[in-house]
């Protein structure tokens, strides 16, 4: 079976938005939406259902702006990427290999990888204000790889999970998962 894995690496928002450029700070500020298009940006409090809805709005306006067509949502790609932010609390481990598991640990037990398929994968954790919509999103469109996933041709479907909980110590950690995937 021909398939193709697009894996990525790990990152720590707080070290990304620290490390971007003032020229790739430029490009990606005109890829973030404004509050007004994409609501709960910022907002902890929102429920995690709208949260995720927002980085799907995010995710899908910076691909508008880069010219290209938007992510649908995909059933399994959703189930996956909760339960790897799940695998993330439960073992203490920021890690594409989270509780010693491939990341496509989840989309194999969905059924999602039968025949021709594709797939990656964007992590990002935070707490507080490092843990909102707006700052886990800009975070990733300032690295590379992340980015590179984002607005991948490769991947036609999106899968987004949110969980809240304790992860290296630090209680209320938000733990963001974007699962991209694609049937041949």
């Amino acid at each position: 079976m021909p398939r193709k894995i697009s894996l990525l690496f790990c990152l720590s928002a707080l070290a990304l938005l620290l490390t971007a450029g003032p020229a790739q700070a430029t490009k990606t500020s005109r890829m973030l939406a404004p509050g007004s298009v994409c609501k709960n940006q910022t907002n902890l409090s929102a429920p995690l259902a709208a949260q995720e809805q927002a980085i799907l709005c995010m995710t899908n306006f910076a691909r508008r702006k880069a010219g290209m067509g938007r992510f649908g949502g995909h059933e399994k790609l959703n189930h996956s990427a909760v339960r790897k932010g799940e695998d993330i609390l439960r073992c203490n481990s920021f890690s594409h290999y989270a509780c010693d598991r491939d990341f496509t640990y989840w989309l194999e037990a969905l059924d999602y990888t039968d025949g021709c398929w594709a797939a990656g994968e964007n992590l990002a954790w935070g707490t507080g204000d490092y843990g909102t919509v707006r700052s886990v999103f800009r975070a990733w469109m300032n690295s590379p790889g992340h980015k590179s996933n984002i607005l991948s041709n490769n991947f036609s479907q999106i899968g987004i999970g949110l969980r809240v909980g304790s992860l290296e110590g630090h209680p209320d950690a938000r733990v963001w998962v974007q699962h991209f995937g694609d049937r041949c």
